[in-house]
């Protein structure tokens, strides 16, 4: 299938330009005539348009999935089939990886370097893994019963799947649920983050041309309302959300009204715990990528850096250094580090809680406030560090989502502990150490999903998710298909007496 994008060339930068919708797996004319203007968060000029989807495509596109699922055309085809079709996929997609990461760095104004080594990387590794891990998933087996009868226990598609990814990382969140989704045989219907709709666009594209048959994948560049009404529709059986906790209280609320399944992959405040016989040099090196990487937007960035009181100056000073370092600009120059905010409104959010971190009493020691005096145009924040942070201050507490790091103190490490324990918040972590092995000791006593030794890294073959309110359930790993599972069990009848 030919792109359906039309790339003008207008004032030496291409427009990408979208007319239709991806309903069902066909390019269709929009119920109404809104569009979504993407803004380059750098320059902010326009970088693309694409229709707006009303609720009339949610109707025609649930519609489609719920007729393709019902009638078994990709549900009951054999395992083995599906996986054929979503390796081509795979194929597919690496064969224009490049356009998909350029494209991703238009929208989100990510560093090049990183989408090169992480956000494009990213969503083939996990595709990949899902393809080697449905080999292992017993989709039907028999156990024996009490009865002494055998007893086939069966894992089903939950059905109808709607997908609501977010803008910071919307490749990778969406391969996480879309490759389960449809390698176990759900139909989906994908609302991309109106920021960032046009690499899903792609993706639509790249569906259709593997060969997934017509109703199966509908792509729905939309916002808020229209999101809530996908949500909320009888003809969707399950809702897998990234995004924040905000957005996934009130999914989880409808959801669960309506007895409807759901993942949610939410927010976090994740603790870089310092331990006295880190070599802080390293740390701070290492703290770039965990806590700064796509530019601090990220759900698993480690935003509060724990740090013994022994030690808390020199451990400031070492942060201080590493961020007042930072390349702060064009995302395309591969020297930059620190990219834009994706919008203006996110710029003022983190602005916003950069000011309210002085009002609360946290000293500032590098940043702030203040335009990016490099860059003309842009969203830029400048990356921030704040000092003296005590746990219950607000900057310490909510998800900042920005380059902004905050140094609290502790005094031993059962005190490191509850301090990193003590958050809404249980997504990642981290301990920074010379002993791996106490340092996973550490880990053992951290309430999160994830958590890293001297790093940070989810790795695509184990599961990822949260505790508390950064989420319901677990993605990547054999795990990532629980989410789009049924299970079913059925029993023989016994043998008729004689």
């Amino acid at each position: 299938m030919q792109p359906r994008a039309r790339r003008l060339a207008t004032e030496g930068r291409t427009l990408h330009v979208h007319k239709e919708l991806f309903v069902g797996g066909r390019w269709v004319s929009p119920s109404t005539n809104d569009t979504i203007e993407v803004i380059s968060p750098h320059n902010l000029e326009t970088i693309g348009r694409v229709p707006a989807a009303g609720e009339a495509d949610v109707d025609a596109a649930v519609a489609a999935a719920r007729t393709s699922f019902d009638s078994g055309v990709w549900s009951r085809l054999p395992v083995d089939e599906r996986i054929s079709v979503i390796r081509r996929l795979h194929d597919l997609y690496v064969a224009r990886l490049d356009e998909i990461v350029e494209l991703q760095c238009h929208e989100i104004g990510s560093p090049i370097t990183f989408s090169r080594a992480v956000t494009g990387p990213a969503p083939v590794l996990t595709l990949a893994t899902f393809l080697d891990n449905a080999k292992r998933v017993p989709w039907e087996e028999i156990r024996p019963g009490v009865t002494g009868l055998d007893i086939i226990v069966r894992r089903e598609a939950v059905g109808v799947v709607a997908i609501i990814v977010p803008w910071n990382a919307p490749q990778f969140t969406l391969i996480a649920k879309l490759a389960p989704a449809l390698i176990t045989g759900c139909s989906v219907v994908i609302k991309p983050s109106p920021e960032t709709p046009l690499d899903s666009n792609i993706v639509a594209e790249l569906t259709a041309e593997a060969g997934i048959p017509e109703g199966v994948v509908s792509v729905l560049p939309a916002g808020r309302d229209v999101g809530q009404y996908l949500v909320s529709h009888p003809g969707v059986d399950k809702v897998a959300f990234t995004g924040s906790t905000a957005a996934g209280r009130r999914i989880a609320a409808i959801c669960g009204e309506q007895l409807k399944r759901c993942s949610l992959e939410l927010g976090g405040k994740s603790a870089a715990i310092i331990l006295e016989d880190a070599d802080l040099a390293a740390t701070a090196a290492g703290l770039e990528y965990a806590s700064l990487a796509n530019s601090g937007q990220a759900c698993i960035a480690q935003t509060r850096i724990l740090a013994p009181r022994s030690r808390y100056d020199e451990t400031v000073e070492a942060v201080a250094a590493m961020m007042s370092a930072q390349v702060v600009g064009d995302p395309f120059d591969p020297n930059t580090q620190i990219g834009p905010m994706v919008s203006a409104r996110q710029q003022q959010r983190v602005n916003g809680y950069i000011r309210l971190g002085e009002k609360e009493g946290a000293r500032l020691v590098t940043g702030g406030a203040h335009p990016v005096t490099s860059q003309e145009r842009g969203w830029y924040v400048r990356p921030t560090l704040f000092a003296d942070v005590d746990n219950s201050m607000r900057i310490a507490r909510e998800e900042i989502f920005g380059p902004v790091l905050v140094v609290i103190p502790y005094g031993d490490e059962a005190e490191a502990v509850r301090i990193a324990n003590d958050s809404d918040y249980g997504l990642a972590g981290s301990v920074w150490t010379s002993d791996t092995d106490h340092g996973i000791d550490i880990g053992r006593q951290i309430r999160t999903g994830t958590f890293s030794v001297n790093q940070y890294w989810l790795d695509i073959n184990a599961p990822f998710g949260g505790f508390k309110a950064s989420g319901i359930g677990r993605e990547m790993g054999i795990e990532g298909f629980n989410a789009y599972i049924e299970y079913k069990s059925i029993a023989p009848a016994p043998p008729l007496p004689a």
